[in-house]
């Protein structure tokens, strides 16, 4: 923002509008503009081309002037200096007078938006603004007299950094599930509100049965009360929607709908009700920007048995030419025609199929109250999505060199920069994401960085601030924990480095966590087998000496979409899908002290037949795409056996000869050093 924006001359931006041949006049103009400010920052000047294609220099100017002049005042409600201006007691106490209004005893308020996405637009960070807790997994239920925030061991330390404990307790998740902690603090005849827009049918129904176990109830609420007491609250983010090409996709759109539909017509499903942006983007073969660092446009969609699809979208997020790639078979409603179209489906007595796992359970609502005809099962485009295709592998690969490249540049400037003792956490994600811009096909991150130095390290989504950062200080551990989204492929590693000489406890740790990633690593396993099986072999080595981590071990990742993508995922946690060909997982198990440090050592692998199989059942295994060096000072030799051995050894091999060519001559001389075998 440029300081002390003008005030854009109406008169002559009309002018412009019309001499440019754009549909808008000033004042949709600015509704547009209130939009693009509440989608990320990432989407540049894109959004120029949503007023007219091509955007005249003149026009694109005034545009910024208008663009510059509204952010002066925008403000998401979440920020250290809104919370100083408007405290998390005054905004709970907000809510409980218009709860009270409604003779509401109680509202769950969830981290989940519309869509039950990881990322939610500034309209949707609700729980944000009410508790300043900012984690991407979580909820708050406010009662008139107390309230909890639930987090799981992911987010317990950083929940207590930024949320007031005067006004809410803090509950573990797992350990104490809201739904049960309601049967606790509800009195008999409570009322519970709820939005049924942010929530699953499964998760109303185990709040639902906490509430009766207290002999109160549970009310979905029409109208979602924070969002009346949320003054200033930001509107829905505009962010163009484009195509991706078949190029990348490796199928395209129209092949997509048929092969789907024709799946539902052998069922003898009418349609599939799709509500999770990333399903939509990729069956539709297109990409958005409404959400940080995941293209994700949001809307909604209703795929038909023919092959055609509805698709339920603000008109002006779409960028010229969009309707000519989606086709006629493609029709586009506006986002509040959903409800009509479903009543219309019921009434038709066609079967609706509809996913209780990640649909809101407002969409059940609607089609239960018109006598819909509801087949409960996951959405369709889950697994195809889920196992990538030959092209998407490839530019997965190719998009996992590129990274990697620039990754270990990052990590030998590192080791020139940090025994200077002055390189802070900021900076040094500052710098990898600079060596990450250099390259083809670059869009953004993947996911906020987590540069966590020291005790930062030990909470494991720390996000860098300028007054939580710290310096990279000799005998530290700093962890690193980043990604990328390229066009072709989404990146997700993490590393944990030795900052000057570590102590014989952290070698331990951190070989403890290696032998756990190896044993992943080198996994066979028949076909059927789940993540949840295979969970236990990142942990052994740590179980050994009595220690574990509270997170899961992997999880699935897009292409060029989310990097958290199911329905698979490496977990102590229980899942029935199976791993299967073609599927990206993570495999990322860790160790964390409190207060002292953190190790995580992450790659993303894909689940391939295992070659060379010579025993009575098919077996798969995992193919390692991530390419960069293991920090060998880290390693204690005397805790690997031959075998873990041999497996770094040739993974630093093959770091060394796919990276070295794509680094500079500095960088590959270190590399050769960081690659070198262990017991060279």
């Amino acid at each position: 923002m440029r300081a002390g924006a003008a005030a854009p001359d109406r008169r002559q931006l009309a002018h412009l509008l019309r001499a440019a041949g754009s549909a808008l006049g000033p004042d949709e103009a600015e509704k547009l503009v209130a939009g693009v400010l509440a989608a990320p920052p990432e989407i540049g000047t894109s959004w120029h081309a949503l007023v007219t294609n091509p955007t005249p220099p003149a026009l694109a100017e005034a545009l910024e002037q208008l663009k510059d002049y509204l952010a002066a005042d925008y403000r998401d409600g979440v920020s250290p200096e809104d919370f100083k201006r408007l405290p998390s007691a005054a905004r709970v106490a907000l809510l409980r007078e218009e709860l009270a209004k409604r003779r509401l005893g109680g509202f769950i308020v969830p981290r989940s938006d519309e869509h039950q996405g990881e990322y939610v637009p500034p309209a949707g960070q609700r729980l944000a603004w009410l508790t300043g807790f900012t984690g991407s997994a979580g909820l708050t239920i406010v009662l008139a007299d107390r309230a909890a925030l639930f987090v799981d061991g992911r987010y317990t330390l950083q929940a207590a950094q930024q949320v007031d404990a005067q006004v809410f307790e803090i509950r573990h998740l797992v350990d104490e599930p809201a739904s049960k902690w309601l049967g606790t603090a509800l009195k008999p005849g409570m009322v519970v509100g709820y939005d049924p827009w942010l929530h699953t049918p499964q998760e109303v129904e185990r709040f639902r049965s906490g509430a009766e176990r207290a002999g109160a109830s549970l009310r979905p609420v029409e109208e979602n009360p924070l969002d009346n007491v949320w003054a200033g609250r930001p509107p829905a983010p505009l962010a163009p929607v484009v195509p991706h090409p078949e190029s990348f996709a490796g199928e395209s759109a129209e092949a997509k709908r048929g092969r789907l539909g024709s799946a539902l017509a052998e069922d003898g499903i009418a349609a599939a009700v799709l509500t999770m942006p990333e399903s939509i983007a990729w069956l539709l073969n297109i990409r958005g920007g409404d959400v940080p660092h995941t293209p994700l446009p949001l809307s909604f969609a209703l795929l038909r048995q023919d092959g055609s699809v509805t698709l339920f979208i603000d008109r002006r997020k779409l960028a010229p030419g969009l309707d000519r790639h989606l086709g006629n078979s493609v029709t586009i409603e506006s986002s509040d025609r959903l409800g009509p179209a479903l009543d219309a489906l019921a009434a038709s007595g066609a079967r609706v199929q509809v996913d209780p796992g990640t649909a809101a359970s407002w969409v059940f609502d609607r089609l239960e109250k018109s006598g819909g005809n509801i087949h409960r099962a996951a959405d369709p485009c889950l697994l195809p999505k889920a196992c990538k295709n030959p092209v998407e592998l490839a530019g997965t690969r190719a998009a996992h060199r590129r990274d990697g490249a620039a990754v270990t540049r990052f990590l030998a400037w590192l080791a020139r920069e940090a025994p200077n003792g002055e390189l802070r956490e900021i900076a040094a994600s500052d710098r990898l994401e600079a060596f990450r811009r250099e390259g083809e096909h670059f869009r953004d991150l993947s996911f906020p960085t987590i540069s966590g130095a020291g005790s930062n390290g030990a909470i494991v989504h720390y996000r860098a601030m300028p007054e939580t950062e710290k310096r990279l200080d000799p005998g530290t551990l700093y962890l690193l924990d980043s990604g990328a989204q390229y066009l072709d492929g989404t990146t997700d590693i993490t590393r944990t480095i030795a900052i000057g000489q570590p102590s014989a406890e952290m070698r331990d740790r951190f070989t403890r966590v290696l032998k756990g990633h190896i044993a992943l690593a080198t996994a066979h396993f028949p076909k059927g087998t789940t993540g949840t099986q295979l969970d236990a072999f990142a942990r052994r080595g740590l179980w050994q000496a009595g220690l574990d981590y509270d997170h899961g071990t992997g999880h699935g990742v897009g292409s060029y979409l989310s990097v958290h993508e199911g329905p698979q995922r490496i977990s102590k946690a229980p899942n029935a899908q199976p791993l299967l060909p073609g599927m990206i997982v993570s495999n990322e198990p860790g160790y964390y002290k409190t207060s002292e440090y953190g190790i995580r050592i992450e790659n993303l692998v894909v689940v391939q037949p295992a070659e060379g199989s010579r025993g009575e059942r098919d077996m798969l295994c995992f193919e390692t795409l991530t390419l960069a060096p293991i920090d060998r000072t880290l390693v204690d030799l005397d805790l690997l056996e031959a075998g873990e051995i041999a497996w770094l050894d040739a993974y630093h091999a093959r770091v060394r000869a796919e990276i070295g060519p794509l680094v500079d001559p500095d960088t590959a001389r270190w590399l050769d050093a960081a690659t070198a075998p262990l017991l060279s």
